[in-house]
Formats: C-alpha cells, structure tokens, sequence
C-alpha cells in the first residue's frame, strides 16, 4: 500500500492545510508511523529519526493510535524531511518497492557503509539534512 502525501490527506486549499492545525498534525502522524512501519524501524530508530528522547515511548504509542504529532517545528521539520526522503526513493526507485522500502537499513558506501538510518542517529538532524541532500543529488536535482 502506497503512503499518501500530505496534500492526498488534506489538499492545499483546505482550511486544515496550515502544518499546524490538528487535523494535519494528525495526518502527518499517521503517514510517518504507516513509513516507519514499511522501512521495519524498532522504537528506539523511530525515537531517534523523530529527534525524541528515548523515554518517549508513549509519545509513539500515542501516533500509533492517530493522536496530532506534537506541534514543536524540529518534529515538523524531521517529519518533513522523512516524508521528502521516501518520495526521493520511490522516485529513484519507481518499480522496485521493496528495494525503497529497504534503503534507509541498508549500509551504504557513500556513508562509510552506515545505513541511512545509523547516518540519522549519529548525526542528527543534519544526518537527514546529509540523506536528503545525498538523494535530490541522485534524482539530478
């Protein structure tokens, strides 16, 4: 099952598209975690993707079960980024589902053969800000 963007759950003309109303903080939640699922994160690589300390665990259960993410822009902006990495892969990988599913648990020589994932947690918000940039330069962007 393919992930919906955010303007399939609430396009950009509805009263709800401000980033930070409850119902797209909603939908946001529920897109990451349907992502995080789909790429097999335990808790403690969602915690950290998500910039959470690890004793948030509840704060995930609360996603799971269709609770808003948390308003605070550095959530927002790593969801963003999240989202903008997986819409790289299933564009760099457009028939191969299994294979963008896969990619951000696969160590890869670019990264001194990390996953992207272990790029996330040592690194931080820039690791992200490294994924991204390393896949909009394989899209030709």
């Amino acid at each position: 099952m393919a992930l919906p963007t955010p303007q399939d759950t609430l396009g950009p003309n509805s009263p709800s598209a401000d980033i930070h109303s409850k119902e797209r903080r909603q939908g946001l939640a529920r897109m990451i975690m349907q992502l995080f699922q789909h790429w097999q994160l335990g808790n403690e690589e969602q915690l950290d993707l998500l910039g959470l300390d690890a004793g948030s665990r509840t704060t995930l259960a609360r996603y799971r079960k269709g609770q808003p993410l948390g308003s605070n822009r550095d959530l927002l902006d790593r969801v963003g980024h999240l989202l903008s990495i997986h819409k790289s892969l299933r564009l760099l990988f457009p028939h191969n589902r299994e294979l963008a599913y896969a990619w951000m648990r696969t160590p890869n020589r670019a990264f001194d053969n990390l996953s992207p994932v272990q790029v996330v947690r040592q690194h931080g918000f820039a690791g992200l800000l490294m994924l991204r940039s390393y896949l909009d330069q394989a899209r030709g962007q």
